[in-house]
C-alpha cells in the first residue's frame, strides 16, 4: 500500500483538482466549488499553502533577465564609435518592469553623442507578445523626455521584433522599428541578421531629422558563444539617411551613406 505524507498530500491534491474532476469527494459535498472541497478536510491553511507552491512552480516566479545585445566599435574611415543597446527586465510571466538604454560616443574624442534610457511597465497580451508603455530620457544630446508605447515580441519564423513609438514634451512624434534573427551555423556559432529602421512624423533640425523614413540600419554580426553568456562578435552594417534628413546630414559635410564594419561583445545574465 503506497501512503502519502501529510505535507505532499494537500499538494497533491491542489495539482489534481486543477486540472481534474472530483468523484466521491465532489458527490459528498456538491454544494461547495470544486476547488474549494478539498479545504473540507484536510483545512484551508494546508490548502493555501499547497496552492501557493502550485502558483509558483506553475509560472509565478519573478525573475531578472540582463542583456547587452551590442557592446561594438564601429569602424569607419572617419570618426570611430562606441555603441551600445543594452535592456534588462524584471518580474514574472504576465507582469514586467523594463529598462531599455541605448548610445553612441566617439572613439576618437570620447564624446557621447547620443545616449537614451528607457522605464517601461510590460504586460503580456498573447503568447510571445508584450505591450509597453513608460518613459524615455535622452540625456544626450539635448535632455529631452519622451512618452513611450511599444510593441514586443516574437513574430512568427522567430524574429524578435521591438517596436516604438514616441512623444517627446516638446510634441514631437518619432518611431523606431527593430528586427532580428538568429541562424544557428553550429551550436555556438551564429549569425545575427539585424535591421533598425526610424521614422518622424515631422521635420526636427536640431537633431538633424526630416519626416518620414529618415534612416535604415543593416547588419549582419557573427558571433561565438565560449559561453552563452560571453560572445564577442565581429560584423558589418550598412547605415543610410533618407529624404530630408539626408539633406540635414549632406549640408552639415557629412555622408549619407556609411558601411562600418563591427568588432563587439554580446552579454546576458
Amino acid at each position: 500500500m503506497i501512503s502519502m505524507s501529510p505535507k505532499l498530500t494537500p499538494l497533491f491534491v491542489a495539482n489534481v483538482l486543477s486540472i481534474a474532476p472530483l468523484s466521491a469527494v465532489a458527490q459528498e459535498a456538491p454544494q461547495s466549488p470544486p476547488w474549494n472541497q478539498a479545504d473540507e478536510i484536510y483545512g484551508e491553511d494546508a490548502m493555501a499553502d499547497a496552492r501557493e507552491e502550485v502558483l509558483a512552480e506553475g509560472g509565478d516566479q519573478q525573475n531578472f533577465y540582463i542583456l547587452f545585445n551590442q557592446l561594438e566599435a564601429q569602424i569607419t574611415e572617419g570618426d570611430d564609435s562606441f555603441v551600445w543597446n543594452g535592456q534588462a527586465w524584471y518580474g514574472g510571466d504576465i507582469n514586467k518592469l523594463w529598462f531599455k538604454s541605448e548610445g553612441r560616443a566617439s572613439l576618437n574624442g570620447g564624446e557621447v553623442d547620443d545616449a537614451e534610457i528607457q522605464a517601461l511597465y510590460s504586460r503580456a497580451i498573447a503568447p510571445f507578445w508584450d505591450v509597453q508603455a513608460g518613459l524615455r530620457y535622452d540625456i544626450e544630446p539635448d535632455g529631452v523626455a519622451h512618452g513611450v508605447v511599444a510593441l514586443n515580441g516574437l513574430a512568427p519564423y522567430w524574429f524578435e521584433v521591438d517596436a516604438s513609438a514616441f512623444l517627446s514634451e516638446r510634441g514631437d512624434l518619432t518611431a523606431r522599428v527593430e528586427a532580428e534573427y538568429e541562424l544557428l551555423l553550429t551550436q555556438r556559432l551564429i549569425l545575427q541578421p539585424r535591421i533598425e529602421a526610424n521614422l518622424s512624423a515631422q521635420d526636427i533640425p536640431e537633431r538633424e531629422t526630416g519626416s518620414g523614413l529618415n534612416s535604415i540600419d543593416a547588419g549582419l554580426r557573427l558571433r561565438y558563444e565560449f559561453k552563452r553568456e560571453f560572445a564577442p562578435y565581429i560584423g558589418v552594417e550598412w547605415q543610410s539617411a533618407f529624404g530630408d534628413t539626408r539633406d540635414m546630414i549632406k549640408a552639415a559635410g557629412r555622408d549619407g551613406d556609411e558601411v562600418v564594419f563591427l568588432v563587439g561583445l554580446r552579454t546576458w545574465y
